[in-house]
């Protein structure tokens, strides 16, 4: 095993937006600075998102070296460029999930790709919705848009089911959502103060950040007292309490 290079941590848990991202989303010289100086100490760096493969991907190739990858609030997680441990929504929870959101008028985005593809399946019904044209603009080659999106979820099970829109809406969603799903589901809750949206993650059940910060830690034989994680948000609370600091 290893041997603590700092006196104290060798692994550092960076979330992505927010903490290793400006609200631009650009990396400032002076938080890059501060990542190369940990990494050239021998402390292992790994990114730990809600972002799909291909939009983490980007930010970690920009770091530079081998940044191993929690992607989707921990349902998978890549390292090398393979995957190592997925943890999808199960079929039937993602349906539920889906009837429950559209029952409260909302329009979900399901995330699909158990090999870190990153794709993204839509209704055709929801083009008015103000995620998914945020998606269609930003992601069309990745945006799949179907008919029937029930009919898709029977193909295979998902990594998730999103759903997006303005604060108060997605407040008074959430423990309507969370009603439904019950034990079936996780929800993860993002919050973006600057353009007053939320997004809701459901995952599958016991899935977190938290979890595949742990998995991590026992695969590379890291203990949680020699973890530093950083965060801003919701979806930051559990990993957080899993590191030293």
């Amino acid at each position: 095993m290893d041997r603590p290079v700092n006196g104290r941590f060798r692994l550092l848990a960076l979330d992505i937006d927010g903490t290793l991202l400006r609200s631009d989303k650009a990396l400032s010289p002076r938080t890059r600075g501060a990542v190369e100086a940990a990494r050239a100490a021998g402390v292992r760096l790994v990114l730990v998102t809600g972002r799909r493969h291909p939009s983490a991907r980007k930010v970690a190739d920009d770091l530079g070296g081998e940044v191993p990858l929690v992607l989707h609030n921990g349902a998978l997680v890549m390292e090398a460029g393979q995957v190592v441990q997925v943890r999808p929504l199960p079929r039937a929870a993602a349906r539920r999930a889906v009837l429950a959101g559209r029952a409260q008028g909302l329009q979900p985005v399901v995330h699909r790709g158990l090999r870190g593809e990153g794709h993204l399946v839509v209704a055709e019904d929801a083009r008015g919705s103000r995620l998914v044209s945020y998606y269609l603009d930003r992601n069309g080659p990745d945006v799949r848009v179907v008919p029937d999106l029930l009919e898709v979820l029977e193909e295979e099970d998902p990594i998730q089911v999103m759903f997006g829109g303005p604060r108060e809406e997605m407040d008074a969603a959430h423990p309507l959502l969370a009603a439904a799903l019950r034990e079936e589901a996780r929800i993860e809750r993002t919050v973006y103060p600057q353009n007053g949206v939320v997004l809701l993650d459901v995952i599958g059940p016991g899935v977190g950040k938290a979890e595949a910060l742990a998995f991590l830690q026992g695969r590379w034989g890291v203990a949680a007292r020699e973890t530093l994680a950083i965060g801003d948000n919701w979806n930051d609370r559990e990993m957080l309490a899993r590191a030293g600091l």
